[in-house]
């Protein structure tokens, strides 16, 4: 049916009969040549298995004698092939797969196989040239001549692309939607969303009852979710728990249709997860769009006090709008919600931080116990009262098991694409055009920097290092997320939450019995960094009603 969907057009333009060939054959021609590019056109060489190289190890560092890094355009160096990278063998489907399925695996491997510390690959015809080093770290976070949303668009696939509203937008666009990004995260907006916060964490923390068993990747990814629906969105839609269910569904499910074949070919080939993208895309933008357009129609009386209408009253288009929430909700679906998850984990295996995260929350309250109504003076005082300049200065315990959890648990990497002229980066020359990829794997898990990397350990002295982008979690340099003060303060009041709202918060596996290890983060899931599905539960029994005490 999908090729005669374009016969209406051909009919306009040339007669019956030819119209009729051509809509069979032109999408004919498109699979062919675009199978043509998946098809391999060599064998693969045999590699080692991905797990061989230590993750935590280095790879060799470039020379000494290497150029360097510099932005300058140098046409002789532009044409030296030592400046440029090692260059992986195999483009065809069978050599890039594991970027897809295990690609921290996959990019270890490339660092073992190129005995470098940069090296190149073809994503088919397109190169990516990978980075590692402190070099290559350094002028990676500080080049200003790299596209950050032309990476992360072609090297992810996982963020809802609809022309003109979340994809293929004017500069002047993304600098609004980053301008009013900034705007909804002032203080002033911040402070009135502690309360909503954690009125939403106590409304759905009470559906999981008083005692029982959670999946962490489940319960608290949802639960985050609803709180960025909140701080981000309609408070329409936040009110409205089945609508907010809705979208965490459509999200989850342009995850899940997230394959080679959405990244590497055109939207518009009918591969099956490409249409499963395109309906779930398509119903998050009439949710999104259906309630603006109510928004606006119901003029003064139906605004509200939410960061939407902030955007309305500045008289920002539709289209702006649209993408500002389609775009950032990703941010609750997938990374803050990730770091809730393992946030919650480890703590259900290292009880001692729990407590001293509930001890300083309490100190907190104590410091603002005058504000306090009797009825919240009991053995579990709540955070509500505590301000955001509290919350944002005076927590450096919760503060150390955030970053933490984001040195371990973060399985991010940084996707840029060169602009138009030749870099260089790390003493390798990027010629204009190619991708440029940063694992924070390299950093983070790195054995010269932080010992025994796998190991949660918020009390680490390294996480103090002075060093420069010893620590990228939440970005660095050029590229810090822009988010990152709204989604530090939801970590921080949902880990109060449970630090002082639970008797009881331990691992256990399926049946109940307390594991004698966390499992460990899986960096080949690069959305959600999820162990194998049933491995962890959290057993809980809840001492106090969070969030009673709103201020």
């Amino acid at each position: 049916m999908y090729p005669l969907g374009l016969l209406p057009v051909f009919s306009t333009l040339i007669p019956d009969s030819l119209a009729v060939a051509a809509a069979l054959a032109i999408p004919a021609l498109v699979l062919a040549l675009s199978l043509y590019a998946l098809l391999p056109r060599s064998l693969p060489l045999p590699l080692p298995p991905f797990s061989a190289r230590p993750p935590c190890s280095h790879p060799p560092r470039s020379p000494a004698s290497s150029p360097p890094a510099s932005e300058d355009e140098d046409e002789d160096e532009e044409h030296d092939d030592s400046a440029a990278p090692v260059h992986l063998p195999g483009s065809s489907l069978a050599h890039i797969l594991p970027f897809f399925h295990r690609r921290f695996d996959f990019i270890n491997s490339g660092f073992q196989l190129a005995g470098q510390a940069v090296y190149q690959f073809s994503l088919l015809r397109t190169p990516v040239i990978v980075l590692s080093g402190e070099a290559a770290r350094r002028d990676f976070f500080q080049a200003k001549d790299l596209d950050l949303n032309a990476g992360f668009k072609f090297l992810s696939g996982a963020i809802p692309m609809v022309p003109g509203v979340t994809s293929n937008l004017e500069t002047r666009r993304i600098a609004l939607i980053h301008k009013r990004l900034v705007a909804s995260q002032t203080s002033e907006r911040l402070a009135s969303l502690i309360p909503q916060i954690l009125e939403d964490s106590r409304r759905v923390i009470s559906t999981w009852g008083y005692s029982g068993a959670i999946d962490p990747f489940q319960h608290l990814s949802e639960l985050l979710f609803q709180t960025t629906v909140r701080c981000l969105a309609f408070q329409e839609l936040a009110d409205d728990p089945r609508a907010v269910a809705r979208l965490k569904h459509l999200y989850d499910t342009l995850d899940a249709a997230t394959t080679p074949a959405t990244v590497l070919l055109p939207w518009w080939v009918p591969v099956p997860s490409a249409v499963r993208r395109l309906l779930a895309t398509k119903r998050i933008y009439d949710v999104v769009g259906s309630t603006l357009d109510a928004r606006v129609r119901g003029g003064p009386e139906a605004a509200r006090d939410d960061t939407p209408q902030m955007l309305i009253d500045a008289g920002d288009e539709r289209l702006v709008i649209v993408g500002f929430i389609m775009g950032l909700l990703v941010a609750g679906a997938r990374s803050t919600g990730t770091t809730a998850s393992w946030l919650v984990t480890f703590l259900s295996g290292h009880p001692e931080w729990r407590e001293k995260a509930a001890e300083e929350v309490r100190r907190l309250i104590a410091a603002h116990a005058t504000h306090l109504p009797p009825s919240c003076t009991g053995s579990s005082p709540e955070p509500t009262p505590v301000p955001l300049s509290a919350w944002e200065a005076h927590t450096p315990v919760l503060d150390a098991i955030i970053r933490e959890t984001l040195r371990v648990a973060e399985p991010h990497e940084k996707e840029k694409k060169a602009k138009a002229r030749t870099l260089f980066l790390g003493g390798k020359a990027v010629p204009p055009g190619a991708f440029v990829m940063y694992p924070f794997s390299d950093v983070h898990l790195s054995a010269e920097i932080y010992r025994d990397p796998w190991r949660w350990d918020p009390g680490r002295p390294e996480l103090d290092l002075k060093a420069p982008y010893a620590y990228v979690g939440m970005g660095a340099g050029a590229t810090v997320c822009l988010g990152k003060r709204l989604a530090t303060l939801e970590l921080k009041l949902v880990t109060a939450l449970f630090a002082l709202g639970f008797g009881e918060l331990r691992a256990v596996d399926r049946r109940g019995a307390p594991l004698r290890e966390l499992p460990r983060p899986n960096w080949n899931d690069v959305l959600t960094c999820r162990p194998p599905k049933g491995a962890c539960f959290v057993r809980f029994e809840r001492t106090a009603e969070p969030g009673l005490c709103d201020s």
